[in-house]
Order: C-alpha cells, then structure tokens, then sequence
C-alpha cells in the first residue's frame, strides 16, 4: 500500500536522495528557479495568514530503498531545494543543514553529482561547463544568489533569515511514497505517461484508503471498508460522467482530470476555503482532515461527500428541482450556497427560498423597457425561465429542458430577433431577388404603389433595384425596428447566423426545417414561429403588432405570475 502525507523541508533534512539512471538530469531554467521563490517569497509575505497555514509544493514520488529513497517524480523540485538551502545553510540552526541528493549517471571517476552539489557555492562557471547537468545546476545556484541579493537591495536587510524559518517550517511537499514491492522503472514510466496523475482526486483518494487511517480494525475489515469506498467513489464518478448531470450542476465543461474532483471541491469551498493559486488546496484541505488518522475521520468526510453526492441527485432526478436549480445555476447562482441552504432546511422551506431566488434573478422594474444589447444580460435570463417555467407548468409531461444543449459551447445560444432588424440587414446585390422573393409578405401597412411596383419588378427580374436605394426597400419590407423584448426569443448561433438578415416569414420556414432535421428549438421560440401565442390568427406569415402584445403577455405572466 502506497503511503500519502505531507513532509515540510525541514523533516527531508535527514533523507538521502537517489536519482536512478532512466530520470533525465537537472533542467530547470533561471525562470522556474525564480518562480519558485517568489512564490514562497509570497506566501510568507502574505497579510492576513494564520499560525498554521502553510505553503504547498507539488508532490514528490518516492521509494524507499535501504537507507535511501529512489526519486521517481519530482527531482527537478527537490535539487532545486537543496540549492536553496545550501544557500541558506548558515542561518539553518539543525545538525544537519540539508539532504543528501545523488545522481547516478553524474558520477565518473573524476566527477561526483554528491560532492559537486555539496560544494557548489565554491564551484565556478568553468568547473561547470564541462557537464551539461553541472552547467544548468551552477545557473540555478547562481539564480538563487543574485534573487536574494536583489531583495537585499530592495531594503529587505534580512531576507535571508525571515526566509528561512517558514522554507523549513511552512514550507511542504506531498510526500507520495510507492511500495517497496513495486517496479520503480514502470511507475516511472506510467506517471510520465500521465497514466498516474497526481491530481487533487487521485491523492485525496489515498488519504480514504490509506491502511493506516485503520489502526484498530482487522485486516479483512479494512479490505472490505476500502473496497465499499472504492465502489461508491467509481459509481459517483460514472454518474457525473453522464453530461446531462453535470451541465445541470455547471455552465462549462469540466476542466479537472476526474469529475469526482468537483465533489471535494464543492465541500471545500462549503467550508469557505478559497483556491488562490494552489492547485495542490483540496488536498491540503482533506489531509487536514485526516490528522487523527482514525476510522471516524474517513466515515465522517466519506459520509459528506456522498451527502453532497445524494443531494445533486436528487435534484436532477426531481422535474421540479431539476428545472429551478438548473435554472439558478444558469443564472450565475452558487452551488455551494444551494448545498448551504438546503443542509439548513425543511424541503418545502428550500423550495419557497428556491422561487424567492429565481424572482430575484429576474427582477424587473419595467419589462417594456428592456431592450436588446442595452439589456441582454437579463433578457436572456428573462428568456431562458420563460421557456424552462413553460416546460415545467405542463405537470402531464415528462419532458426537461436541456441545460446540455442549452450550454454546449460548440452550439452556443443568442438572443435574437424574431422579426429583423432592417439597419442591421445586408442584402449583396446579386442576393436582392432572392431576398425580396423570401421576405416580402404585403401586408396592409405596404401601402406604396410605387414601392411595391419596385419589389414586384425586383422579384420578376424585370428592373433589378440599384444598390444605394435597396436599404430603403429592405426598411420598407421589414417595417420599424423593433429591439423590445417582445421581438426577442432564444435560438442556436447556428440556426440564427444563417437565417438572421431574414423577416419572420422566412425564419418561420427554417425553424419548421431545422427541427424537422433534429435541432433542438426551446418551446417558446417554436411555440412564437407557431404562433401559439396569438390569439387572433390573422396571417402565419406576419409578426404583427397583435402577436408582439400576445407573446408580451405570456412572457410576463409565466415568468412573474405562474404558481408551481
């Protein structure tokens, strides 16, 4: 069983280190030597810091060998702290003022990796550059020098010794330790394959099932214990692969090696730590949870994570919960504060406080108002509810809102227009008989002889009109802008790029065939070129004045109005 823990650098002083042949040598450059200091340099800097907190390096993966421990990750790490202390080994107060690091192919009969590392304050450029790996390990060194002496030069006089006891003491490294039975050249090669990601989920889920957290059960207890955790973690894992969940419960796609890993940091941040710029903090944040390494401490963190687990799922399952918490989430709203809330209350107080938040994510002092670019923020809030709320007012149906298609950034969805706007039409010259052929729908406000003369020349081909005075027949056809939230519905950027220098009549046809071809269409923008919400049919072909105040009407009363 492998081991998991965290070791400051002041408890690697008594270890040596070996450095097998198959690892390449030493390669960082200045910058990353710079990098890392600063970084420390920041953290012990920091206002505001508690007495326990402590600085995080990345993990170092190791195999105990004999009296020595064979370095399978993280060498490039430990060098350059060893470098660091060497530097600083006058003001480290120990017997031993650093560890032992060894590079096996380094070693000639004239040349010795141990000694020239242990000598490198007195080493030269010269002695250096007869090997590749001394050069780089001689650069860094001098880094390391010339980045103290700066901040010396900068007023901080004492640099050296403030730095040093929070590098020794608050200064750590996971410390991942294989068994002694394992291949050290196959793990190797496995990490560098990225077959063994050392992310927050993969060393979270050594602290679960680490032997030692079981010091007063049987062997076979243990092995069932860890077998149960193993099952559950997998099944929570398979789950959150399905992508209807996860676009439920996020509004991207998941960027962490493990979806699993979404779940420790949701309960992480329930415990208000904040991430900063450690990408090592959910782990961090589980081993402090582990201190005691008892049996109570893993069922105790086990159970709450799967408590959050529960809680998702139940909501997905539940048409209800599903669309409202979907909704929020869409909406900006926290998930951490849903877990807050509903661990705090009775179901139908979550409930009363869910509609509460869902009024409060579309307050409006004057809908009439609102009109596109000005306000899309919250006309696509406006919209998007419009359609989940109309979805979940049919209690007969089964049907839900797809928040994965609704979210897919490959689809990408817009506020458009249902009707076109004429100063953002362009029509190319060759296209104006097509256009006029797709578009123009007379109507009773079409009253210009002389006008409609024009188009029907147009579209028999008999006159083609020039182009500096088609803009004024393409806002003749179209009619008064109209940018209100009554001419605005949600579309795919797909469907609306190809059809958006169009009149109603026209994104009527190609929204029957798109969804005909599988496209999905939100029911309100269907149920708007359906014209389901006019309630005096006049001309299928129109968007009127009539069908603008009819689909206003109901937009305000499912939005605002509707009791579930």
């Amino acid at each position: 069983m492998s081991c998991l823990t965290e070791k400051t650098i002041g408890e690697l002083l008594e270890n040596k280190f070996f450095i097998p042949s198959y690892q390449r040598g030493y390669r960082w450059t200045k910058r990353q030597v710079e990098d890392l200091l600063n970084d420390v340099w920041d953290f012990i800097t920091k206002t505001g810091k508690k007495d326990n907190e402590w600085y995080c390096l990345q993990p170092v993966v190791v195999k105990k060998i004999n009296n020595h421990y064979e370095v399978l990750d993280g060498q490039q790490r430990l060098t350059t702290i060893f470098l660091i202390l060497k530097h600083l080994e006058r003001f480290i107060e120990s017997e031993r003022k650093s560890f032992e690091i060894e590079y096996e192919t380094r070693n000639k009969e004239n040349s010795n990796s141990k000694l020239f590392l242990q000598s490198i304050d007195l080493k030269s450029e010269k002695e250096s550059i007869g090997n590749i790996d001394y050069f780089h390990i001689f650069q860094a060194y001098q880094k390391i020098k010339e980045w103290f002496q700066t901040k010396a030069n900068q007023g901080y006089n004492s640099i050296s010794s403030k730095f040093i006891t929070p590098f020794l003491e608050s200064t750590k490294v996971i410390w991942y330790e294989v068994s002694s039975e394992k291949d050290a050249i196959e793990i190797f090669t496995r990490i560098n394959m990225g077959k063994i990601p050392l992310t927050n989920a993969e060393l979270i889920k050594a602290l679960f099932l680490n032997s030692s957290n079981f010091p007063d059960s049987d062997t076979e207890e243990i092995r069932l214990r860890q077998l149960e955790i193993a099952s559950e973690w997998d099944r929570m894992e398979y789950s959150l692969q399905n992508d209807e969940l996860w676009y439920f419960i996020n509004n991207s796609e998941n960027e962490l090696p493990t979806r699993i890993e979404y779940l420790f940091n949701i309960m992480k941040n329930i415990d208000g730590i904040k991430n900063g710029n450690d990408q090592y903090s959910t782990f961090r944040f589980f081993s402090e949870k582990f201190k005691s390494k008892s049996k109570d401490e893993i069922d105790t963190n086990w159970k709450e994570i799967k408590r959050i687990f529960q809680t998702i799922e139940e909501w997905f399952t539940e048409r209800e919960l599903y669309h409202k918490i979907g909704f929020l989430i869409s909406a900006d709203s926290e998930i951490t504060d849903l877990l807050k809330e509903v661990k705090n209350k009775q179901k139908q107080e979550f409930r009363k406080l869910l509609d509460i938040k869902i009024i409060e994510k579309v307050k409006c002092e004057n809908l009439k108002e609102l009109e596109y670019g000005k306000h899309s923020y919250l006309i696509r809030k406006i919209l998007l509810l419009h359609n989940i709320q109309t979805m979940l007012n049919n209690k007969e149906k089964t049907t839900r809102f797809p928040f994965v298609r609704y979210k897919d950034k490959k689809i990408g969805w817009d506020i458009e227009h249902i009707h076109a706007i004429a100063t953002k039409v362009k029509v190319k010259y060759e296209d104006q008989n097509s256009w006029l052929i797709n578009n123009f729908a007379k109507t009773e406000q079409h009253t210009n002889l002389e006008l409609n003369l024009q188009i029907e020349n147009a579209i028999k081909e008999i006159n083609q009109i020039a182009e500096d005075e088609f803009q004024s027949i393409i806002e003749y056809v179209l009619g008064d802008d109209d940018n209100s939230i009554r001419n605005l519905c949600l579309l795919d950027r797909g469907t609306n790029r190809s059809y958006k220098n169009d009149s109603f009549k026209n994104k009527r046809n190609k929204i029957i065939e798109n969804e005909k071809n599988g496209t999905f269409i939100p029911t309100c923008t269907r149920n708007v070129f359906m014209k389901y919400y006019s309630k005096n049919l006049k001309d299928i072909e129109i968007w009127n004045e009539n069908d603008r105040t009819d689909y206003f009407e109901d937009l305000k009363s499912v939005v605002y109005n509707s009791k579930s």
